[in-house]
């Protein structure tokens, strides 16, 4: 989701893969002759929050030296994604990815506000975002747990989550630790993490921070505000963490093969910054 979760692919799928599929679309630094098209990277849900783009050169590099015009940029942050996430929860998430994606020769900012899910999200918002993707609620809620890692700028939760906002649900103790981290004589955005209770672990606890209301975003509480959703918040928090691992995995999938591009929209490109010469 639209979170400022400032990480590798894993835990913000939606970022990474929402707009133009599973591309590799927000990788693009340009994409075209036209210096007014600003590519998605670039776009205010991602700049300057979204990082690792040069864990992304790095193994593209490698590859093209082994088996250069092969692996695409796009099955590389797909591969990223799976290990990360496998690593982030030692272990407890695991999963084969497909391949066989082609980068897509798309990215652009202004899509990113209009179709990234914002953090200032209702639950029936969410779904329809989600939908328009082929994914379902039950993907949509699944994929929140993510929210179990990375950081958060403030401005994304300050003005309607904390006070003087009267219609927050957050835990009032939650809220001043978050007040107090949030505040800059200088004007600075801070961040803060995630998760606070286990923030460098990709786990179920962030479904019991739903719960005792102790998370960041109003698309995070949105999801007590469903009885199905409220149902699932709690079988994710109170079963053995095996549950949403499942889960998860199987929604990272089917994430991944949003929108996939073939030889016949897309391209393998040689650097992930920039499209293919065309020359």
């Amino acid at each position: 989701m639209q979170s400022d979760i400032m990480t590798l692919p894993s835990p913000c799928v939606c970022t990474w893969w929402f707009l133009q599929g599973c591309d590799g679309s927000v990788l693009l630094d340009t994409f075209s002759n036209d210096t007014s098209l600003t590519p998605e990277k670039f776009g205010v849900p991602n700049f300057p929050s979204l990082r690792g783009f040069e864990v992304i050169d790095a193994a593209k590099a490698e590859i093209e030296a082994a088996c250069p015009g092969t692996v695409s940029c796009a099955d590389i942050v797909a591969f990223a994604a799976r290990d990360a996430s496998n690593f982030l929860s030692g272990g407890g998430i695991s999963f084969a990815m497909p391949a066989g994606r082609y980068d897509g020769n798309v990215s652009l900012a202004s899509e990113t506000l209009p179709n990234l899910p914002s953090p200032f999200t209702g639950f029936d918002q969410l779904v329809k975002v989600f939908a328009d993707k082929g994914l379902d609620a039950f993907d949509m809620i699944t994929l929140s747990g993510a929210h179990s890692i990375g950081r958060s700028h403030c401005s994304s939760f300050t003005r309607d989550r904390l006070p003087p906002s009267n219609t927050s649900d957050i835990d009032p103790a939650f809220a001043a630790t978050l007040q107090a981290s949030c505040a800059s004589p200088n004007g600075t955005d801070n961040t803060v993490m995630q998760d606070f209770k286990t923030p460098d672990v990709l786990d179920n606890q962030y479904y019991k921070n739903v719960l005792a209301h102790k998370v960041l975003f109003t698309s995070d509480a949105a999801l007590t505000t469903n009885f199905t959703s409220n149902n699932l918040v709690r079988a994710y928090a109170d079963f053995v963490p095996y549950l949403w691992q499942q889960k998860f995995a199987k929604a990272m999938v089917k994430m991944a093969g949003v929108e996939i591009k073939t030889a016949a929209n897309g391209e393998i490109r040689k650097t992930c910054r920039k499209v293919n010469s065309r020359s």
